[in-house]
């Protein structure tokens, strides 16, 4: 079986949020099931030149975009076993960042329009799927049924990784950047509110519609979290299914990660303790190993649970506590957290920046882990949370609640505690139970060694995935 993973970014080349985990972690685990995996992405100018320098060109073609005609290479690079193919053109992707232009329209029009080429001179493979992820990809599946007749046997997945990023644009690239006629506007095919969806091509046209939680896939069937694509969910309700991401236990591993500051297991959690210890020295709050330490590594937006938090944050900081935040985001969130490290030096240290190493550290030193989000279609977090040991505090909601689960003192099984209502009293009562857990250090040891017992890894996701393009072929 041949399958072609399509994203618009994946590690270690560019990476922006979950989904260049995905785009690694699935297809290097597709492959070790005997899966012939392979990646397509664009080549970006921040792409590290010691990558640049090895990738083999395969081929240089033209690409219609509307009435351009754009030139296009297509180049070839194997990484950690897992083989990359790299659409290449200077216009279009030599930018700062992977997206969030004006001419984003454009420029992923002809991202898949080339990928579509390019299969043509990709030596010696032909996909039997093409898997599509988010809205980036959305077009694929329409143009492939448009325009390539001889791709017809092609099989299309189209994978949403977060329904609130759907790709809307102006009616105009349809005919403009797409050269499709009006009937896909007005046969609703492609259209959402006034503009064209690229997430609603991908919906229509895909063979088969997975999305990265169970709970997500039946979340997003309902106005609330439908993001007004609910409808049409539920028309492809029976080709749509869910699949939790899982996280590669060799890039994340407190036995080996070297991000960290000593190396430990389930079976040496004290280890733990002496990584709690140095982030507390590191980010100079007091040294002490009874005092729960809560870490938060998030995008500092609301839909990450931050207007929870800073409704109850200056209640929440009388107990006995520190925290340690990383990450960027809204201006007010990162400025509310700038005030109260000021006011709370010896319980608060806010790094309002991105650092992979730091977020690490926190995975693994922290005691508890907080992830009250409002909607979160897999997360990353509370799994990574996990691996290293860190109890996580999650409202129940998407893959939040697919992954954490309550714990229960009298049959000692759980991994982390967990809310339902989206209200921040109820963040803090949870909170607070937690703490009052944290003291029994006979149960919390348990709960700790549950957790690093989870597995969570992509062995039986890739399974699940493999099984969905066996159905399909």
């Amino acid at each position: 079986m041949k399958v072609l993973f399509v994203a618009a970014e994946s590690h270690p080349f560019m990476k922006v949020g979950g989904l260049g985990d995905v785009a690694y972690a699935l297809p290097k685990a597709l492959i070790k099931n005997g899966i012939d995996a392979r990646v397509i992405l664009p080549k970006y100018g921040k792409i590290a030149e010691e990558f640049k320098k090895t990738m083999i060109p395969l081929a240089e073609f033209n690409v219609s975009v509307g009435w351009r005609n754009q030139y296009c290479g297509l180049q070839y690079l194997e990484y950690d076993g897992i083989p990359f193919y790299f659409i290449d053109n200077e216009y279009y992707f030599n930018r700062e960042n992977a997206y969030g232009y004006d001419d984003d329209g454009e420029r992923f029009s002809f991202f898949d329009r080339a990928v579509l080429e390019a299969i043509n001179y990709m030596e010696e493979f032909k996909p039997d799927i093409l898997h599509c992820n988010d809205w980036h990809t959305g077009m694929i599946p329409p143009l492939l049924k448009q325009y390539y007749p001889n791709l017809k046997n092609i099989k299309t997945v189209f994978t949403i990784h977060n329904l609130q990023y759907q790709g809307l644009f102006s009616k105009n690239i349809l005919q403009e950047l797409l050269s499709l006629d009006d009937s896909y506007f007005n046969d609703a095919a492609l259209k959402q509110y006034d503009g064209v969806s690229f997430m609603r091509g991908g919906l229509n046209f895909s063979d088969k519609i997975s999305t990265v939680s169970n709970s997500y896939a039946e979340e997003i069937k309902t106005p609330y979290y439908g993001e007004g694509l609910d409808g049409l969910l539920n028309y492809r309700k029976d080709d749509l299914s869910g699949i939790v991401n899982g996280i590669d236990y060799e890039l994340f591993s407190p036995s080996t990660d070297k991000d960290i500051y000593h190396n430990f297991d389930y079976k040496s959690i004290d280890g733990k303790h002496v990584n709690k210890i140095e982030l507390q020295k590191h980010l100079k709050l007091p040294v002490c190993s009874d005092i729960p330490v809560i870490g938060i590594v998030t995008r500092l937006v609301k839909q990450k649970g931050l207007d929870l938090i800073a409704y109850v944050l200056e209640e929440l900081l009388q107990q006995e506590i520190q925290l340690v935040v990383v990450g960027t985001g809204d201006v007010e969130y990162e400025n509310m957290l700038r005030y109260f490290a000021g006011k709370y030096p010896e319980k608060v240290s806010a790094n309002i920046l991105f650092d992979n190493s730091l977020a690490k550290k926190v995975y693994a030193s922290c005691d508890m882990f907080l992830m009250p989000s409002l909607f979160e279609p897999c997360g990353i977090g509370q799994l990574l949370a996990l691996r290293y040991g860190t109890i996580p505090i999650v409202r129940e909601t998407g893959g939040l609640k697919d992954t954490v689960r309550a714990y229960n003192e009298v049959e000692n099984t759980g991994n982390g505690f967990s809310f339902a209502n989206y209200n921040a009293h109820d963040m803090l009562f949870t909170i607070k139970k937690a703490i009052s857990y944290f003291y029994d250090k006979k149960i919390w040891e348990a709960m700790v060694i549950n957790a690093m017992k989870e597995d969570n890894s992509w062995v039986k996701s890739a399974k699940l995935y493999e099984d969905l393009y066996k159905n399909l072929m």
